[in-house]
């Protein structure tokens, strides 16, 4: 082998050693400053609440050996505390009432359910039926009278010698219904009479009927507004508990208005933005070092020089030419021909 390959054979092995051990240097170095950014960026972006004292109340924020925050509280101040003591034993009376409440709203509850079966039993006919039953009641009412007035006629008429007087007879009625019978004008005045005193019973039967109709649909409507009144009773008597709730809820929001305010303004302190900010800066400044650390110029000169023809030609020519032997090494110790001299050794340090 020609005695120049070998020598730029070894210039670049040697420059990629040192150009090697230049980069792992270097990307040691750029690790540990990207760690470094990163802590850096850590630290900056953690939350750092901040502990407030109001009129109401304070916060208070506690952190552990590694500053982060461990535990959160607030106190009230003893005058709210005083009031909200005082919430509290009203809570409970107002909830003792809302308990009450459905044994004092009993007897609505009772008092519906005696109304719906009462108006079921109104609706229980229909109105013809309702009708035909007030009818038949008022013929009841007005059959005695009718049968001593009837009893006054006929003795009259015996005592007139009347009797057998009979006038008035009509024929067959178009609807096929047998005409009126003759009888005396008296007779047929009192048939007229209880004729007529029929219609208006009949009429008012119908009415009757619809009213009793309306009669019980409105005593299930009255029962449905007496549960409804019952229910909403007893949702209402929970009124003055939420009230007492709403009090106390409301002292216990004022104190826990410093742990708000100081957890807000820990969250603006963070600052996330100027924390990435940061670590951009970090991470781009690592890698311009890194590129800086891992530059070798005698590296790039050793590993340009074995690639320059013209140099190892030259080279070649200084040591006259002559190939190396076996066992020749470079950058180390081996036998071979001294090319400064020519003669042999059995050790030869390039």
């Amino acid at each position: 082998m020609p005695i120049g390959s070998i020598i730029g054979g070894g210039l670049s092995l040697l420059g990629g050693l040192m150009g090697g051990s230049s980069a792992r240097r270097a990307a040691e170095a750029q690790s540990r400053a990207e760690i470094e950014a990163a802590r850096i960026t850590a630290d900056e972006a953690r939350f750092r609440p901040i502990g407030i004292t109001t009129r109401f109340g304070q916060s208070q924020f506690t952190t552990g050996p590694d500053g982060r925050v461990s535990g959160a509280s607030y106190e009230l101040t003893p005058e709210l505390r005083a009031m909200q003591d005082r919430f509290m034993a009203l809570t409970g009376q107002g909830l003792s009432q809302a308990e009450a409440a459905q044994e004092a709203f009993a007897p609505l509850s009772a008092g519906a359910q005696g109304l719906f079966g009462l108006g079921q039993q109104y609706l229980a006919q229909s109105p013809e039926q309702a009708a035909q039953q007030y009818m038949a009641r008022q013929q009841d009412l007005l059959a005695p009278s009718r049968e001593r007035q009837m009893a006054q006629l006929q003795n009259r008429l015996f005592q007139t010698g009347r009797e057998g007087l009979s006038i008035g007879a009509t024929g067959e009625r178009p609807s096929g219904a047998a005409g009126l019978g003759a009888t005396t004008p008296e007779m047929e005045a009192y048939y007229n009479a209880i004729a007529q005193q029929d219609a208006t019973l009949a009429a008012q039967a119908q009415q009757a009927g619809m009213d009793q109709a309306r009669f019980g649909a409105g005593l299930l409507s009255t029962a449905g507004n007496l549960l409804t009144q019952g229910y909403a009773g007893q949702a209402g008597a929970l009124d003055p508990y939420k009230a007492y709730m709403a009090g106390l809820t409301g002292i216990e929001a004022l104190g826990q208005d410093p742990l708000n305010i100081g957890s807000a303004l820990g969250g603006r302190i963070a600052n996330p933005t100027g924390a990435n900010a940061l670590l951009q800066g970090g991470m781009a400044a690592a890698q311009s070092q890194a590129r800086a650390d891992a530059f070798n110029p005698f590296a790039s000169f050793l590993v340009g020089a074995s690639q320059n023809p013209a140099l190892m030609r030259g080279t070649a020519n200084l040591f006259g030419g002559r190939p190396a032997v076996s066992g020749f090494g470079y950058g180390g110790y081996g036998a071979g021909v001294n090319p400064f001299s020519g003669e042999y050794v059995g050790s030869l340090e390039f």
